[in-house]
């Protein structure tokens, strides 16, 4: 029996949920681990996810031969209270803000500050911008050791940066300046990943490598967008070319893009590549064994800068882009794959969030969150279905919150805030406080086209009542 009222308790307070399988883990057992994060991706554009026509080889590899979660979601619909949630173990219910102007407090803990605690090496690479200070919500002052990358959320809207940032330090990077395109920034993050997990480790290792592709601006070298080249129809994209904004991006992604669809085609293929180059590196080190590698994205795909998921069916099966609540915008890819544990491949279907990341980590690495001082988590570990025999988390309810914020035209009406839940095969959507809720079953109908709330009053008020209880 479906029955909401039963699970609110689970999410009142703080909730830390540790795994009894965590003090199984010895030291020794400990795996690395590598968590790759792509950039405004959609769920079906790689090729283990659908019948699309981008090349990522090496990312289907890995989810043959790993588990490839079909029910896995973002922490939002946008990036930074996504990346906020995917730090911090928190989803909706316990951010303050659900805006994508949220940044992480000097007080907060993340998942790299965790596995600090059971000694991990910690190592971040390519974009942050979830801090609003240096020295005080930095990566380093978040539990990283050391960090490289883009800081600022306006600075991972670039491909080809004319600054990063090591530790603190702003880097010029001359190959970029005056125009020019010689260093692509996602082979720069996985490039510099890569020279440090073949360093020598005294300890298991965490690294995060955040790419900010494919998100817009629209980019790639030749090599991988010359394969796409003679695909895809194609219409130009003219951003400011004319002297005239051809479309609501325009004034922020000026350059023109003569094959858009072929460019972020070849954008998606790189990021398959650098991730098939990081996993030789792990085989050269004899490390691939115990190294767990995360791969999933932030949010649902974008339409910015000539993007078009439409095109692509990029978030296929499911409705909606980046910035919806319907699952478009939130249900995204994700593999894991861990070869010390995970013997042979197989599809899951339980549905689970960034907020359950953290305590997930916090499992293999052998740590009682109630020994970390200040965490915060209301995620719950997933670590149970990490193995060849894998056991079944409880069902609970997974909220999200979307809050329109000032600065960001493109979200639609400031003020507005968009509500989500899902329990079991039901999902809830409200687009504003004062808009009906919808219900759907996600079973049968994964695009979220019948509304079934007359049909099931009682689930529908639960859904309702929970969305009222969070709308302050």
């Amino acid at each position: 029996m479906f029955t909401l009222c039963r699970a609110l308790f689970v999410v009142v307070g703080l909730i830390v949920v540790v795994s009894s399988e965590a003090a199984e883990i010895t030291p020794p057992d400990r795996p690395n681990i590598i968590f790759v994060l792509a950039d405004d991706l959609g769920f079906n554009q790689i090729g283990a996810y659908g019948d699309t026509p981008i090349k990522t080889p090496h990312l289907d590899r890995l989810a043959k031969s790993g588990i490839r979660f079909t029910d896995a979601y973002s922490g939002n619909t946008v990036c930074s209270p996504s990346r906020v949630s995917l730090f911090t173990g928190r989803d909706g219910r316990l951010m303050e803000n659900n805006s994508n102007k949220v940044q992480l407090a000097d007080i907060d803990v993340t998942m790299a500050h965790v596995l600090k605690h059971a000694g991990y090496d910690t190592a971040l690479f390519g974009k942050y911008s979830i801090g609003s200070q240096m020295g005080v919500t930095d990566p380093l002052a978040m539990g990283f050791d050391t960090w490289y990358g883009m800081y600022s959320i306006l600075e991972g809207h670039r491909q080809y940066p004319t600054i990063l940032w090591r530790d603190g330090r702003k880097l010029r990077i001359t190959e970029n300046e005056g125009g020019r395109k010689g260093a692509y920034a996602q082979e720069m993050f996985a490039n510099e990943a890569i020279n440090y997990i073949v360093q020598d480790h005294d300890n298991p290792f965490f690294v995060m490598l955040t790419f900010s592709s494919p998100h817009a601006e629209l980019a790639a070298p030749e090599e991988y967008v010359k394969p796409y080249e003679q695909l895809f129809d194609e219409k130009s994209y003219l951003g400011m070319s004319t002297g005239e904004p051809s479309d609501q991006y325009a004034w922020y992604y000026p350059e023109p893009v003569a094959r858009p669809r072929a460019t972020l085609a070849g954008m998606v293929t790189a990021l398959d590549a650098y991730v098939g180059k990081i996993v030789d590196a792990l085989d050269q080190r004899g490390i691939a064994d115990n190294t767990l590698i995360v791969f999933t994205s932030d949010n649902g795909p974008h339409d910015e800068g000539g993007g078009d998921p439409m095109f692509f069916k990029a978030a296929a099966p499911y409705k909606g882009m980046k910035r919806d609540l319907f699952d478009g915008g939130i249900h995204v890819p994700m593999i894991v794959h861990w070869p010390a544990k995970i013997k042979t491949g197989r599809v899951d279907n339980t549905p689970w969030a960034f907020a359950d990341v953290l305590p997930t980590f916090a499992d293999l690495a052998g740590v009682s969150l109630t020994s970390v001082p200040r965490v915060k988590t209301n995620g719950t570990s997933i670590y149970p279905l990490l193995n060849d025999s894998p056991q079944p988390i409880p069902e609970r309810t997974l909220y999200w919150e979307f809050g329109k914020q000032v600065g960001d035209p493109n979200s639609g009406i400031i003020g507005e805030v968009f509500q989500a839940a899902r329990r079991g095969k039901w999902k809830a959507v409200r687009y504003g406080l004062n808009q009906p809720t919808q219900l759907f079953n996600l079973n049968s109908d994964p695009g979220e086209t019948i509304e079934l709330s007359t049909q099931h009053p009682d689930i529908h008020q639960e859904f309702k009542d929970l969305f009222k209880k969070h709308e302050d």
